[in-house]
Order: structure tokens, then sequence, then C-alpha cells
């Protein structure tokens, strides 16, 4: 199968195939959009920013880019799914502190490792496995799985979805500003965002995927995927269990307030992993915190 005979279906189609033993997924086939250039990092909390990236087009979709930048206790800083590097970001990344630590929180989101480990050759690169074995060009760090690295100095937690055998993620926490921050697990396309930069034939499937605002799912095909129920339930509740105030995705309108209310919704369909029934995350744990009594 080729790139040209492909329908691009919200996340990850490819893997799919990828999961079966086909190979056609060669890195380097995400190529660059006109998109927003950056001009300022956006302060989210105390020492911690966002920094707005170009589109990307993955197999002919558009898609936005967004970093997380943490200052940790140290004053060095922690880099989260980088996005492409300019002059401006380099002087503003340069402008906070060191970065002493880049993270890819899932194997798609590894585009601009390369070029950021060249600018920054003393930070440290970290990954699930995934992402390691899918760049084998780059030296990592020990995996990231469901323990934080102590390096980071105590500034975050971290879950690790690895219910699905097509891709895993991290998601994070930071303690200080109450922020989870999740790569493709929540995908929260405004419908501004899709008119704009979306075909005409492409449009139908972001709402029919539950990317969209007032959903904010992962992409319909890997949630289809997720055969380790019980386990993908556990990281759900330990992820509710931050109470985080904001939510920083990294495709689509972030949340500035009433985090897990937002989560509670985009974390929905996992209740529904074999069973019936459409209930609410909520639903759901009202009663087992009542089973528990």
């Amino acid at each position: 199968m080729s790139a040209g005979l492909t329908i691009r279906f919200g996340l990850c189609a490819c893997d799919l195939v990828e999961l079966i033993g086909l190979r056609w997924y060669p890195r380097g086939t995400n190529s660059l959009q006109p998109g927003r250039a950056l001009t300022h990092l956006i302060e989210v909390a105390d020492d911690i920013w966002i920094a707005e990236g170009e589109n990307v087009s993955f197999y002919g979709f558009a898609y936005p880019t967004r970093s997380v930048i943490v200052r940790l206790p140290s004053t060095k800083l922690w880099i989260w799914s980088p996005v492409r590097l300019s002059p401006d970001l380099v002087s503003a990344i340069n402008n906070l502190g060191e970065p002493i630590h880049l993270v890819s929180p899932n194997k798609i989101h590894h585009l601009f490792l390369g070029e950021w480990t060249a600018e920054f050759p003393q930070a440290k690169l970290w990954g699930p496995q995934s992402t390691i074995d899918k760049r084998s060009d780059l030296h990592f760090q020990p995996a990231l799985s469901d323990e934080c690295p102590t390096d980071w100095e105590g500034a975050f937690d971290q879950v690790w979805f690895n219910g699905s055998p097509v891709m895993d993620e991290i998601v994070f926490f930071h303690r200080h500003s109450r922020t989870a921050i999740l790569a493709d697990l929540s995908e929260n396309f405004s419908e501004k965002y899709i008119l704009d930069h979306w075909k005409w034939w492409q449009r139908w499937i972001a709402p029919l995927w539950g990317i969209v605002e007032g959903k904010g799912y992962a992409p319909l095909e890997w949630r289809m995927t997720f055969f380790a129920r019980a386990s993908t339930r556990r990281a759900v509740e330990r992820v509710l269990g931050w109470n985080p105030d904001r939510v920083i995705m990294a495709h689509g309108e972030w949340q500035r307030s009433d985090g897990r209310r937002y989560l509670e919704k985009a974390f929905d369909w996992v209740h529904d992993l074999g069973t019936g029934g459409s209930r609410s995350i909520r639903r759901w744990k009202l009663a087992t915190d009542v089973e528990k009594r």
C-alpha cells in the first residue's frame, strides 16, 4: 500500500497496517505545511509555557503542532513534543533557561527530535520504547513507563497507556500548575480549524471520529484497538485522580480550566470498552465510589 492510496482517518491507520507486519510508514512521510509562525510563547501558569508550531501534513490531513515547556526547580527546561525549531523559538527558549530534557510522548511525536538535539546537544532524550525503536538513529535514556525519572526533580506524575498493541502513550501531570498533558489520547479540533485547513471531503471525519470540541476523544481507529480494557480503565482512573485544573493536548483547543471535567468527557469511550451501554465515566466513577464504602 502506498501513501497515495491511503485515506487518513483521525490518527494513525498506518499503524494498523504496521501491526500486521507491513511497512508503509517510513520516517519523513509527514511533510510540513505553511502554518503559524512562532512569534512568542504562551504562558500557561508559573513555570509552564506553550509553543505553537507549524501545521504538519499527516497523509494529507493538516494537524497543528504544539510543545509544552516546563521550568524545573533547578531552572533547567523540560520540553514535551518538540515542534520545529525557528530562530525565534531558539531565542525564546534560551531566554527561559537551558533545555535539559526532550520528551516524546508516543511514537508519532518524533519529527523534530533530531534538530533539537543538534541545537541543544546537552539535552537528554526521553520516550517510550516504541519511540526509541522508531528513532534508532538517536540516543535515548531508559524507556519511559509509569514511573517518572528522578532527573525530573519531582515536577511530574505520569501514566503509561499501553492497552493498545498499535500505539502506547505517556500522559503527564505538571504538579505545580495542575496541568495534564496529552498527545493523541485527546484531540480537540475547533470547527474553525477544520474549515480552514481540511479539504471539503475530509471535514466529515473529525466529528464522526469524535476529535472535535465537545468530545475531545482519541481517534476512533486507535480507540478500537485498546484490547487491554482493565489496564486502560485503571490508567484513566489515575489521570482523573490528579484532578487537573488545565489540560493541554498536542492537537486542538487546550483547556484553561475545568480540566477534570474535560477529561471525564474525553475518556468517556473507555468505559464502553467491552460493554453494551453508553454511560459516562462520571457515573461509572460514582458507582465505583459507592461500592467501596
